[in-house]
């Protein structure tokens, strides 16, 4: 099981209110290490799922990964050791934590892309509430780089989820969910909430708060681990099409409707 952590009842209900909370020191200079440690090993073996998400002439790279705990065993050590399942817990209020999935998101120095407006739930192959990410940089990052979020967007709608540079419905059908507003052009009509992070500090969001990022600046690095976990109301939800990440032959092991009880979704926190 995950490490047992304690956070403050204004955390626990700023997440419930919000969607989204920063933990400052979460993550000890220990674990942090190990976190920077499997991120580099991911880069230096990266996964059939890798992306670059960012555009040829960007003067920088964004690189994207997921799913690498059961080959990077320093990943699987960081996933089943760190207090991140057990905050999450807390956070969503939840009696069980099991774990979904990781992502890293290293921007390069002088990358340009930003990470748009989006939610990750219209993106996945689950459905309920109780889905939490941990978003946590093992660089610092500032405020102008930061993961930003808009408050109180977990409650919904869902938003058309589409890809990042080309714009395009490749998961449900044009006109099928409402279209993202348009918060990069109006930002003063959105509770927009970012945090400037040291590494050890980790930023919580529900599954359904919209949230982007911007590219970062001069010679500064962005490394980033984010680690997805599935709360009691979870279950699975098949889709007609490639979800992000893609789970191949899932539907024929967990019915639609399903409990994710899955040797690919192990429990690492309980109340």
């Amino acid at each position: 099981m995950a490490a047992v952590t304690t956070l403050d009842r204004e955390l626990v209900e700023t997440y419930q209110r919000d969607g989204a909370v920063c933990v400052r020191g979460l993550f000890n200079p220990e674990l942090v290490r190990l976190a920077r440690q499997a991120i580099d090993a991911v880069l230096a073996n990266p996964s059939e799922l890798a992306i670059v998400a960012s555009r040829p002439d960007d003067p920088g790279r964004f690189i994207e990964d997921f799913c690498n705990w059961q080959r990077i065993p320093l990943l699987e050590e960081l996933v089943r050791k760190s207090p991140a399942a057990a905050a999450a817990g807390e956070l969503m209020k939840a009696s069980v934590v099991r774990f979904f999935h990781d992502h890293i998101l290293v921007k390069e120095p002088g990358t340009r892309q930003h990470t748009p407006w989006h939610q990750d739930q219209p993106y996945y192959n689950v459905d309920g509430v109780q889905g939490c990410s941990m978003w946590l940089p093992v660089d610092p990052v500032s405020r102008s780089s930061t993961l930003e979020l808009v408050a109180g967007s977990h409650r919904g709608p869902w938003f058309l989820p589409r890809t990042f540079l080309d714009n395009q419905a490749k998961w449900f059908p044009e006109g099928k969910l409402a279209e993202l507003p348009d918060i990069h052009n109006a930002r003063d009509r959105f509770p927009i909430v970012g945090w400037e992070l040291e590494p050890g500090d980790a930023v919580f969001f529900h599954f359904l708060t919209l949230h982007a990022s911007a590219g970062v600046e001069g010679p500064s690095r962005r490394r980033v681990l984010s680690l997805r976990f599935l709360g009691d109301d979870i279950v699975h939800a098949p889709r007609p099409w490639r979800t992000s990440p893609p789970f191949p032959g899932l539907e024929s092991e967990l019915p639609a409707g399903s409990a994710m009880n899955h040797p690919l979704f192990p429990v690492l926190w309980r109340a």
